[in-house]
């Protein structure tokens, strides 16, 4: 049986462009995201979870200079620009944002 290889990601402004899942390193800044999937080491990982970063939980990126700095709940998180590449996002739509 084939596995489906997804297809690459795309980058516009930014940002992912269409339901494509892309690294949380390059969406832009003020973007609602989804986490869809962690590319990390197992205890990182767990780590991650334990601070909220986990599958399906929508986070916000307040900005994206030295560090990245996510919204998460009602706390704000800064990671690495190595970390933010190995968290796979997916776009959130305007009219979902707010839900």
């Amino acid at each position: 049986m084939k596995q489906k290889v997804p297809p690459p990601f795309e980058i516009l402004e930014g940002r992912c462009a269409g339901p494509e899942v892309c690294p949380l390193s390059r969406v832009r800044a003020g973007s609602v995201v989804c986490i869809k999937q962690l590319s990390t080491a197992p205890e990182v990982t767990n780590r991650l979870r334990e601070l909220g970063l986990c599958e399906e939980q929508r986070i916000k990126l307040l900005a994206r200079q030295s560090s990245y700095i996510c919204q998460v709940c009602n706390a704000r998180l800064a990671i690495s620009k190595r970390l933010a590449d190995s968290i796979m996002v997916e776009p959130v739509a305007a009219s979902l944002q707010g839900a």
